[in-house]
């Protein structure tokens, strides 16, 4: 059932409120018309964000918003990730002025737990997928008196995210957006430019993008609660795991998502080829899974508007060699 005290008009009045606490603090990304599709398809290019993702968007605006009411010196945080969140995170925290403990999986790319460590933050790797490290990360706070920041479900985390749309409203303010695809992991930035977007633009429709090897959200968007599903590896490493069982992200994307695709690793592969060689960007799995998206219904979409988030670009340099090269 959805949660209407999470309401599409109250999640666009709090990314509107976490964009003036953060503007100063984040980039806001350029939006680039695709190279091969011209004019029907736009590129909202978050790969070119501080940290390498949007995550520092949703972790600047839950921070911020717990120092109006705490000291610095008080703030024990812990999070749980499978990378970029803790990336994110990290270094939202350093800035700050404030420490930050990261629980990721223990399949964890060894590119993200570098930047992670870089950042200042203590590392634990714990759980087999990001979903399990979520658990312990959990657990950890209630036993050690930790402050937990869900990577997904926070109504200030998917604020944060949520300015996304409006800086692409912002960018088109002189034409009609036809179509936003995104890709989901927890909810989270679904849910904030879903409902910035549609808060001004109920016509535009939203699309939501999971990977076949682990699509724990779109499982649930279609039974209408968190359900298990099985974790295989993915390229899209950025959205696999599970998702809490309560999560506030699951009413809110029932209010926004219009669409569910799910795509294999063969599309996600392929549309990172695109990207790199037909578009010039180096992307990782989770911004190319967007992008699948698109392509899985692009034929349908002609002459319409249409946008695809990526969502980021930390991706280790030898795992976009073999992706490129297939070896």
């Amino acid at each position: 059932m959805t949660d209407t005290s999470y309401s599409i008009s109250n999640i666009a009045q709090a990314a509107a409120a976490a964009r003036k606490r953060i503007a100063n603090r984040i980039c806001n990304t350029p939006v680039i018309r695709s190279k091969l599709y011209g004019e029907d398809l736009y590129y909202k290019a978050d790969n070119f964000q501080h940290t390498g993702s949007f995550k520092i968007r949703g972790a600047m605006s839950k921070l911020t918003k717990l120092l109006e009411n705490h000291k610095a010196d008080d703030l024990k945080l812990i999070t749980a990730s499978s990378g970029n969140h803790g990336i994110g995170a990290s270094a939202a925290a350093t800035e700050l002025g404030l420490t930050m403990t990261v629980v990721l999986p223990t399949n964890v790319a060894p590119m993200k737990l570098d930047r992670i460590k870089a950042n200042g933050a203590n590392a634990l790797l714990e759980g087999a997928e990001a979903g399990a490290s979520e658990i312990h990360a959990q657990d950890h706070a209630r036993q050690d008196g930790f402050v937990y920041v869900s990577p997904y479900n926070d109504p200030d985390i998917i604020a944060g995210q949520g300015t996304i749309g409006l800086e692409l409203l912002d960018a088109f303010a002189d034409r009609q957006i036809d179509n936003v695809f995104i890709s989901i992991g927890g909810g989270g930035l679904i849910s904030g430019i879903g409902s910035a977007i549609k808060h001004a633009s109920p016509k535009t429709k939203i699309w939501g993008v999971s990977a076949v090897n682990s699509a724990a959200f779109d499982a649930a968007l279609k039974k209408g609660r968190v359900v298990e599903t099985e974790h295989l590896p993915t390229v899209a490493d950025a959205v696999a795991g599970g998702v809490d069982t309560h999560t506030i992200t699951l009413g809110i994307a029932q209010q926004v998502v219009d669409e569910c695709l799910l795509c294999s690793e063969e599309d996600i592969e392929r549309s990172f080829k695109t990207l790199a060689l037909e578009e010039g960007m180096v992307v990782e799995g989770a911004a190319a899974l967007a992008l699948a998206g698109y392509e899985q219904v692009r034929a349908d979409l002609e002459g319409q508007t249409s946008v695809v988030l990526l969502c980021g670009s930390n991706i280790d340099g030898e795992q976009a060699r073999q992706l490129l090269t297939g070896q």
